[in-house]
C-alpha cells in the first residue's frame, strides 16, 4: 500500500524534530514550529502502515516563489518511495493549489537525482563551512545592534529576489545575536541543535557583508560549533571563512522548478537562512 500523506500537525513535531536530530540536521524544534506557522497548509506527514514515515515542508514567498524542505524519511521506512511521495505532494500543493511560478529547495549529493527526476534544475553550488567550538564561553555581548526596518527588507528583496518580510522577522526575533547596518545589511546568529548558526546574511557591498560576517562570527558563542552556509559563487565570503578558521564540511546544490529561476545575486549572500527555507 503507497504511502499517505497529510498535513502536519503540532501533534507531529516532536516526531519531526526526532527524524531531523537522528539525520544530524541542525533544526530545533522552534524551527519546526516556525515552518508549521509559516505554511500550517503546506508541511506535511507521510503515513505508512498507519505508522509515521516521513516529513516535508514548503515556504511560500508570496506567489513568485516557493520553498521545499526537511525532507526526511525514518530509515526503516527508505527506498520505498516515501521520498518522492513527498515531494510529489509537495510540488503538486505549490504549483497546482496555490499557483506558484518558482519553486526551489537546496539539494544534498544524495537527495539530487531524485530532485533531477521530478525536472528541478541547477542553479548554483553552496557549502557548510563549521567553525569549532574552542570549549570556553564567550563573552555575551550585545544581542542586537538596530533592529529590522524597510531599509533592511528593500535590500533582501533586491538580493533574494522575492518578499520574505514575515520570516525574517521570526529570525530575528528568536536569534541570539543580530546586526543591523545603516545601508540596509543585516545579519542574524541563531541557536541550533548541533550548532549555533550564521545567517541569513544580506549585504549591500562586499565590503558591508565582510564587515557584518566577521562581526557576528566574533560575536558568536565559542563553547559551540558555528555553522555557515555560503554560496560557492561568493569568494569574498568564502575566503573571509577560511581566515576566521571555519572548514568546508558539506556539499549543496540550489535548485529550481518552473518558470526560470528568479533573479538572486549569491555574491551579496554572505549567509543563507539555511537549506530548509533559502
Amino acid at each position: 500500500m503507497p504511502a499517505l500523506l497529510r498535513p502536519l500537525t503540532r501533534s507531529d513535531l516532536d516526531f519531526a524534530h526526532g527524524l531531523s536530530r537522528l539525520a544530524g540536521w541542525n533544526q530545533t524544534l522552534l524551527d519546526w514550529e516556525r515552518f508549521l506557522s509559516l505554511a500550517p497548509e503546506g508541511c506535511f506527514l507521510a503515513e505508512k502502515d498507519g505508522q509515521p514515515a516521513g516529513t516535508t515542508t514548503t515556504t511560500s514567498y508570496g506567489s513568485a516563489l516557493a520553498w521545499i524542505g526537511m525532507v526526511l524519511v525514518p530509515p526503516d521506512f527508505r527506498r520505498q518511495g516515501i521520498g518522492t511521495r513527498l515531494l510529489e505532494g509537495a510540488i503538486r500543493h505549490l504549483r497546482e493549489e496555490k499557483g506558484i511560478a518558482c519553486v526551489r529547495l537546496d539539494a544534498t549529493p544524495e537527495g539530487r537525482p531524485l530532485y533531477e527526476g521530478l525536472g528541478f534544475r541547477e542553479d548554483w553550488g553552496l557549502r557548510r563551512w563549521v567553525r569549532e567550538a574552542t570549549g570556553g564561553l564567550s563573552s555575551p555581548g550585545a544581542k542586537a545592534t538596530g533592529a529590522l526596518s524597510e531599509i533592511h527588507l528593500a535590500l533582501d528583496r533586491a538580493v533574494f529576489g522575492v518578499d520574505r518580510k514575515e520570516l525574517l522577522q521570526s529570525l530575528a526575533a528568536g536569534s541570539i545575536r543580530s546586526r543591523f547596518a545603516a545601508d540596509g545589511s543585516f545579519g542574524f546568529c541563531r541557536a541550533g541543535e548541533r550548532a549555533s548558526y550564521l545567517g541569513p546574511l544580506t549585504a549591500s557591498s562586499p565590503d558591508s557583508g565582510l564587515e557584518l560576517a566577521q562581526d557576528l562570527a566574533a560575536a558568536a558563542p565559542t563553547d559551540r560549533p558555528l555553522f555557515w552556509d555560503l554560496p560557492d559563487p561568493n569568494n569574498a565570503a568564502t575566503h573571509l571563512a577560511e581566515r576566521l578558521g571555519f572548514r568546508p564540511v558539506r556539499v549543496l546544490t540550489r535548485m529550481w522548478l518552473g518558470e526560470a529561476a528568479l533573479p538572486c545575486d549569491p555574491m551579496r549572500l554572505f549567509g543563507i537562512a539555511e537549506p530548509g527555507l533559502g
